[in-house]
């Protein structure tokens, strides 16, 4: 997808709050801090109309962010998973996502972001279990692979995708928003969930890049 224009929206708490025109969402999930407001950003090729953060949890509520007027929205999702943040905080965030999860018919795609340096954690775990159950269309994006050496970028993709229970036919794709490792294969994809029509179900081939191909690499992002 070639993008024009990209505007936030609305942080959003409610079904209330939600955009009524009806385009098709890709949400992102992910843990607090793992990088999901710099994907965004690479995406869009925008320095910060999301806002990154080094205080994690500072997302609160479903932030809207609309591409080419008519095309689609990403919506970016509390981060999960942070200790400082109230248990009952957390419990609305979660009863909030679950019900955007369960009920929201405009959606198309989720993507789970995760940290490819590290195992995925049992936050992780819950939720690729959860969209699994729920049969929801899903990638994860394993990020910050420009922090490991290519070398190991294969050894970390195998542990990533081993403690998760990701399947041959699971959409996964390694991600860096300093280099733009991934991009091309994201936006391939989301296009193919978006463009399709609601009686349309796009291919589910595994879009894993192959780690080993070169990559180009783009401006580093704030």
């Amino acid at each position: 997808m070639k993008v024009n224009i990209a505007e936030f929206i609305i942080s959003a708490v409610g079904p209330d709050q939600y955009p009524d025109d009806a385009l098709p969402e890709v949400a992102l999930a992910g843990r607090s801090n793992v990088g999901k407001s710099s994907l965004i950003n690479r995406m869009i090729n925008r320095k910060n109309l999301a806002r990154t953060s080094s205080t994690p949890g500072k997302t609160q509520h479903m932030n809207y962010y609309r591409i080419n007027e008519d095309s689609m929205y990403f919506v970016d999702f509390p981060g999960y998973g942070y200790a400082k943040v109230s248990k009952t905080q957390r419990a609305t965030w979660g009863k909030m996502v679950e019900k955007y999860l369960s009920e929201r018919d405009t959606l198309k795609l989720v993507l789970l972001i995760v940290d490819l340096r590290h195992p995925p954690t049992s936050n992780d775990k819950m939720m690729f279990d959860w969209l699994k159950h729920y049969d929801l269309p899903m990638c994860v994006v394993a990020t910050k692979a420009d922090k490991i050496p290519k070398t190991r970028w294969q050894k970390h993709i195998k542990i990533m995708k081993q403690e998760l229970g990701v399947l041959s036919g699971d959409n996964f794709i390694p991600f860096s928003s300093e280099i733009g490792l991934g991009k091309e294969e994201l936006w391939g994809l989301i296009d193919g969930y978006v463009l399709s029509s609601e009686n349309e179900t796009p291919d589910t081939e595994d879009a894993e890049i192959d780690a080993n191909e070169s990559q180009q690499v783009g401006p580093t992002e704030a």
